[in-house]
């Protein structure tokens, strides 16, 4: 399954010596055959069992992963289509995160900023969010959609909530839910490069250029649990 855990050392080892394996063929026959080597990099199967599992593992520390792989993370091909899509009476289901990080040299306790990243039609920005497939949980549905399009990992954190809207351009109602994730890195290479822009914001810059209200409810639940935690 998409994103399992590691549980041993020796299959943390495994996994290590599976990717520096990839890694030394590829550099053997990228000169001869480009080919197959952007066949194996925009493998989804590939990423889903030795990239992301990798990357995630809260068992792993992110300075782990060698700049190469980093790197092959933008050829990887983000999931397309509806045929695993998750429905509940009719409506869809999508789970995002809020992507947040204490602000250095803050006023305040705890003082967080956002990122938010730009949609893919339109000049509005909002937080990542995506279909939850049938083949992951929730938080790996979460994780997944925050790896494509914003490009950082983290610590996925608890819901925030469930929130049902309709979307501006389907007539179908979803029903979404966000999580927020706590970033520990930002790659520089990531799925939806090309297509999205990323931008750190104050909660309140946040609320000002986000249109939908749903995401901005989710916000104010994420700032109330910070505010209580202090």
């Amino acid at each position: 399954m998409f994103m399992s855990v590691i549980t041993s050392s020796s299959q943390q080892t495994h996994q290590f010596l599976l990717i520096t394996s990839l890694l030394f063929l590829i550099n053997k026959i990228k000169k001869t055959n480009k080919r197959i080597v952007m066949g194996l990099l925009l493998s989804r199967s590939l990423a889903c069992k030795f990239f992301y599992p990798l990357l995630f593992s809260k068992k792993v520390h992110n300075d782990f992963f060698p700049q190469q792989l980093e790197n092959m993370m933008c050829l990887v091909s983000p999931r397309t289509g509806r045929h695993l899509q998750r429905y509940e009476q009719g409506c869809r289901q999508v789970v995002g995160c809020i992507p947040y990080r204490y602000k250095k040299n803050g006023t305040q306790e705890k003082e967080i900023e956002v990122l938010l990243i730009s949609a893919q039609k339109g000049s509005g920005m909002q937080f990542p969010k995506g279909g939850w497939e049938k083949d992951e949980t929730m938080e790996q549905a979460a994780l997944r959609e925050t790896i494509e399009e914003a490009g950082v990992i983290g610590s996925v954190e608890s819901n925030l909530g469930k929130w049902y809207y309709k979307s501006k351009r389907q007539p179908t109602m979803h029903e979404g839910y966000m999580f927020p994730l706590l970033v520990s890195k930002e790659l520089d290479n990531w799925p939806e490069m090309n297509i999205r822009r990323r931008k750190w914001l104050t909660v309140d810059e946040a609320k000002e250029i986000c249109p939908y209200a749903w995401m901005k409810e989710a916000l104010d639940e994420l700032v109330s649990r910070q505010t209580n935690s202090i």
